[in-house]
């Protein structure tokens, strides 16, 4: 499962946070964006190191990436800077890859950070970059389009349901799964609103193809998330770390996130008002 797990976090180390700060159009993270190579790739070597000192050393280089994208979320809402929903996700999106990067320094440490296994400390790097980074900002995006009812519905509760996720781990498996349950539903509900915009007149096919692929992968990798988190709470049976790691995680990485960044960069060339979201 470790090899499968730290291709998952590459991934979402090299592709999807630098592909997701071009689309968030914040003139302020142009320059996070040009050097996020340089805090990547220390973080990729990180993984396949064995724990200790110099492990844990790369690891605090990307963790320092991490931490000045996050400093942004702060600012943005002190001077006021769109809190709306679309707005909210978009602050999420900035939070989460500190998130991941603090579970990798202690993970890389060998330190069992709050009491947790070190096995769920590694799988929380792929959970924040892909539940959290991206799963936020789509959120934002769609939101950003479709500003109905659903649309806000998708933009706050993506960010809620990660919050609620990130507490249960500290409160016991019933809050965990009130956390998925939430988030499933804000999921879904991103989903169907990308199903809608794929179906959008004029939209040409390779953006519609992303744009479906996305939304059908929503549906089965957080069912199988809703599942898992179920069976955590209630003794049921339920899929292992393992397969959950090859089935939901690579699911939401290669499905969920890659096609859909590739899509709204599409969307951004061939129609630019769709994408803003600052």
């Amino acid at each position: 499962m470790t090899v499968l797990v730290n291709a998952i976090v590459m991934v979402g180390m090299f592709l999807v946070v630098p592909a997701g700060l071009r689309l968030t159009g914040l003139a302020e993270l142009d320059r996070i964006r040009r050097f996020w190579p340089l805090f990547a790739a220390p973080g990729a070597v990180a993984l396949w190191l064995p724990r200790g000192p110099t492990a844990t050393a790369l690891a605090l280089c990307y963790a320092l990436g991490t931490v000045l994208l996050a400093l942004h979320a702060p600012r943005r809402a002190r001077r006021g800077r769109d809190l709306s929903p679309a707005g909210i996700a978009l602050l999420t999106a900035l939070v989460t890859p500190a998130v991941a990067a603090l579970a990798l320094v202690a993970e890389r440490w060998g330190h069992e950070l709050f009491g947790f296994e070190l096995e769920i400390l590694a799988l929380t790097v792929p959970h924040f970059h892909f539940a959290g980074f991206a799963a936020a900002l789509v959120a934002g995006l769609v939101c950003r389009v479709d500003d109905g009812p659903a649309g806000r519905f998708a933009a706050l509760s993506v960010p809620l349901g990660t919050l609620l996720v990130l507490v249960g781990y500290f409160i016991g498996e019933w809050a965990e799964l009130a956390g998925a349950v939430v988030l499933t539903a804000g999921m879904w509900t991103v989903g169907l609103l990308t199903w809608r915009l794929g179906r959008a007149e004029g939209r040409d096919r390779t953006t519609r193809l992303l744009l479906f692929t996305s939304a059908a992968v929503l549906v089965a990798t957080m069912l199988l998330a809703l599942s898992w988190a179920v069976g955590e709470a209630t003794g049921l049976p339920h899929p292992s770390l393992t397969w959950m790691a090859a089935t939901h995680g690579l699911g939401n990485a290669l499905g969920f996130a890659l096609c859909s960044l590739l899509a709204w960069h599409r969307i951004r060339t061939l129609h630019p008002s769709e994408s803003r979201t600052a």
